[in-house]
């Protein structure tokens, strides 16, 4: 099969990859329905990882499965199956505790920009649904892989609550479901913080109530204007920049919480800062495996549609192209068919 291999920065291939097998009893082979590239991913793309060899992309996927190895009981083939970026064996204390991204048995799912994907330890990682779902749900249950999960548990992390203030800091993919999943916790007044008319326009539409175009000081000035002086009660800090990370802190009430799932680089916290600002901080890779029962009946009864994030659909094949038109900022997000 051919398959997505980045080979150095800006040098995305479409190139022969081996077909994924069972290896291990606990394997699950699926056939991919979507799959889609991450803001993630352009962090090597872009040169800021190292890629010291060529690289096979991808880590976000839905699909009906094909072969299961012996071990595996709860998953079967011929069923549609959605899983997390991080296989999980779901049994362990952390994945007990609903962090499956830190299971003691983890391993990331890396290859997914193909048209086949093998799925490690299959029972804990994948979740089916019902039926195999119509075409039209497909980018909505893509989503649910990577972005909406990341998305919906930095609300979670950051204790949205229903009535309450909330600020989104970053207007990618899982910013824009940021702010989706705290209008669907129920919060009153969502603030996405966005320069770019498009994604404020999606941003409007997924429930945020006010846009601030601000940054930094100015922005931090702004959001305390919105909120009579105090601050935000919650705050998703969806980048990973140190500048992203101190505009969510610095937006944040005293007692309030900032969930954060941008991947960090760079960001150092200054402790004096953080001693006094009395903020909650969580965050880290989303357990999304906790999350997709609840997000795929979401889905699955169209109370949510986060497929929207989806601005640009290519064939697998035109892969580079994805990449190129997301890193020029040309496209929040691209959905790949194999």
């Amino acid at each position: 099969m051919r398959g997505a291999v980045l080979y150095r920065p800006r040098d995305m291939r479409f190139e022969e990859r081996e077909v994924p097998r069972i290896t291990q009893p606990t394997d699950a082979v699926i056939r991919l329905s979507a799959t889609c590239i991450c803001g993630s991913d352009l962090w090597p793309y872009r040169g800021i990882n190292p890629v010291p060899q060529p690289t096979p992309m991808g880590h976000e996927y839905c699909g009906i499965v094909e072969e299961v190895g012996h071990a595996v009981t709860k998953i079967k083939p011929g069923q549609f199956v959605i899983g997390s970026f991080f296989a999980s064996d779901n049994t362990c204390p952390n994945c007990q505790a609903g962090y499956q991204t830190s299971c003691q048995h983890r391993e990331f799912v890396s290859t997914a920009q193909a048209p086949v994907l093998r799925v490690p330890l299959a029972d804990g990682t994948l979740v089916p649904t019902r039926d195999v779902p119509s075409a039209d749900l497909i980018p909505s249950l893509l989503t649910l892989s990577d972005v909406m999960g990341t998305a919906w548990f930095a609300a979670d992390a950051a204790a949205v609550q229903p009535g309450k203030t909330v600020v989104v800091v970053g207007d990618g993919a899982v910013g824009l479901l940021g702010v989706l999943s705290a209008r669907q916790m129920g919060a009153e007044r969502i603030i996405a913080m966005s320069r770019h008319e498009s994604r404020q326009k999606l941003a409007r539409e997924f429930g945020a109530t006010h846009v601030v175009t601000e940054r930094g000081d100015e922005g931090n000035s702004r959001i305390k204007q919105l909120t009579n002086g105090i601050g935000a009660d919650s705050v998703l800090e969806c980048v990973g920049t140190q500048e992203s990370m101190m505009q969510a802190i610095r937006s944040t009430r005293p007692g309030g919480s900032v969930g954060y799932v941008g991947v960090p680089h760079g960001v150092a916290l200054d402790g004096q800062e953080l001693f006094f600002a009395h903020v909650h901080l969580h965050g880290g890779p989303a357990p999304v495996r906790r999350y997709l029962p609840e997000l795929i009946d979401l889905v699955w009864n169209r109370k949510i549609d986060p497929g929207k994030v989806f601005d640009l659909t290519l064939p697998l094949d035109q892969v580079a192209e994805g990449y190129r038109a997301m890193d020029e900022r040309r496209a929040i997000k691209t959905l790949l068919r194999p």
